[in-house]
């Protein structure tokens, strides 16, 4: 199948609009938000011929070389195929900055009014996707720069002033980060009502609970989904931390060893709501602990939510029967008619491997890199946006199908005499009666061994087949025997008692805002 770069379109996630780059020219052109990345290259590849060197604009840093790139360097080096995302950022530090400038006397307040006029102009054009993206200005900020020299003139060529390159991307980028935060803050708290709002509805439901996926204890069902409440808290706790470590400007260090000119770095920070500027200009520029950071707690909470994922699929199986996916979180097989998948939750346990191996690329991307900036660092923002969009889909979804299941109880409770659950509640019986605990747990051991031998439960035995085990069995044993008595007789802080479960299951309602 032939393609001409004319045809080929790459789309960018999270944009107004699509790319479109053009043989002549070798801009990019934003149009819609979502095609594929590959074809960028085939596109450059086809357009390379027809570009020729006099036509290309003289690069912005491109003072001191007599010739230009070549298109394989070009194509290879570009980025702003996908950091254009940073662009409501970018200007917004570019609008801190020349506010600055103009404080400090550095330049004009006409010239930073051009200046912020100018910026708005080319942000509504982003945002009507009306903005042409020009592959051959490299990255979102000279595209973004060299529009607005063209737009407004010299006023334009004063913004850099005291400025880098690797200032502005390190900013734009813990700007960015900061949103994304906020996002995956509110999807995880989304995910915990949902989760909560379930619990509500099954507070008496005792389900096995499984240590070594072997069936253990009786727990309650709110228990269990509480769990997977406290985690996604501890989750948040960390986004939370990451949030206010990576809350420190670095716009004013410049290249690497800050200015000579008198700019006011307290001003920029204050302005773009940073809780102070960065102390060392050099480990400003440098710096990704704050990427990380974000991608380990990303990867944390990807793992948390594949477990969940992994612990519903499983018990919606028929092997177990337990849960209910509605046909809204479910799909079919396209040869088997009878099949009904819980596949958004399979898919959840997928997307995990992409976020933790989002975390490893930027970890080996840092490894051996010398202070302080260098080109390398490009490559950390396609594993952080995809990381960011995987767990904000993960987190979605998650709650699209904890608001969309139910749980079989005919199925459950059918099921819990199996796996001897209240042998540990025995043990404490024992204990109870001043039986010392390795004592009584070899007690439990022959007691279930005797109901394998006759078939039946604890429950079931007699009171004479318990006391010729151990005759501190007396008839009161009984009140300690069943899954539901088994239950009752939890009463630690965090176990699953019902008087405890209730407690945490308020304690959530309030702290989420749930009502009643």
């Amino acid at each position: 199948m032939a393609f001409t770069s004319q045809s080929l379109i790459f789309r960018a996630p999270a944009s107004p609009s699509c790319a479109r780059i053009t043989p002549s020219s070798g801009r990019v052109t934003l149009r819609d938000r979502s095609a594929v990345f590959p074809l960028v290259a085939a596109a450059s590849t086809s357009m390379a011929s027809s570009e020729s060197e006099d036509k290309r604009e003289t690069k912005l840093w491109g003072g001191r070389f007599e010739e230009g790139v070549t298109d394989a360097v070009e194509r290879f080096t570009e980025s702003i195929s996908y950091d254009w995302q940073l662009y409501k950022y970018d200007i917004m530090g570019s609008k801190a900055h020349a506010s600055m400038l103009a404080g400090q006397g550095l330049i004009t307040a006409t010239d930073r009014d051009i200046i912020l006029e100018g910026l708005d102009q080319i942000e509504r054009l982003i945002q009507e996707g009306k903005f042409e993206w020009r592959k051959d200005r490299e990255d979102v900020h000279m595209n973004i720069e060299a529009a607005l020299i063209e737009r407004v003139g010299e006023p334009a060529k004063k913004l850099h002033t005291a400025r880098s390159r690797n200032d502005q991307i390190v900013t734009d980028l813990r700007l960015w980060c900061r949103d994304a935060i906020d996002r995956i803050l509110i999807r995880i708290k989304q995910l915990q009502v949902s989760l909560v709002i379930l619990a509500s509805k099954y507070v008496d439901l005792i389900v096995p609970g499984y240590t070594h996926l072997q069936r253990a204890q009786p727990v309650l069902l709110p228990h269990l989904l509480l769990s997977y409440v406290e985690q996604l808290e501890r989750d948040a706790g960390r986004l939370v931390n990451c949030r206010e470590r990576m809350n420190f400007c670095p716009l004013g260090a410049c290249a690497l060893a800050g200015t000579g000119l008198p700019i006011d770095r307290f001003q920029t920070a204050k302005d773009l709501k940073f809780t102070a500027p960065m102390k060392n200009s050099i480990d400003a520029v440098s710096d990704r602990d704050f990427v990380l950071e974000f991608l380990a707690a990303n990867s944390i909470a990807a793992v948390h939510l594949s477990r969940i994922g992994e612990e519903w699929v499983l018990w919606a199986s028929e092997e177990f029967g337990f849960l209910i996916p509605s046909d809204k979180v479910s799909t079919g097989s396209s040869i088997m008619p009878q099949k009904k998948n819980p596949d958004p939750m399979e898919l959840v346990r997928g997307k995990s491997a992409r976020v933790v191996g989002d975390l490893m690329t930027v970890l080996t991307l840092c490894k051996g890199l010398p202070q302080a900036y260098n080109r390398d660092l490009q490559e950390d923002k396609e594993p952080l946006f995809d990381s960011v969009k995987a767990v904000l889909g993960m987190l979605e979804v998650c709650t699209e199908f904890a608001q969309n299941i139910s749980f079989n109880s005919k199925r459950i409770q059918s099921s819990l005499p199996a796996g001897y659950l209240d042998a540990t509640t025995l043990a404490d019986y024992l204990v109870k009666k001043g039986v010392p605990f390795r004592t009584s747990h070899e007690i439990v051991g022959r007691s279930v061994a005797l109901c394998v031998s006759k078939n039946c439960q604890l429950a079931e035995l007699e009171l004479a087949d318990l006391k010729s085990v151990h005759p501190v069995f007396e008839d009161d044993v009984y009140e300690y025997l069943g899954v539901e008595n088994a239950v009752n007789k939890f009463i630690s802080y965090g176990s699953t008692g019902s008087e405890q479960v209730k407690k945490q299951l308020e304690d959530w309602r309030i702290q989420l805002g749930v009502s009643s």
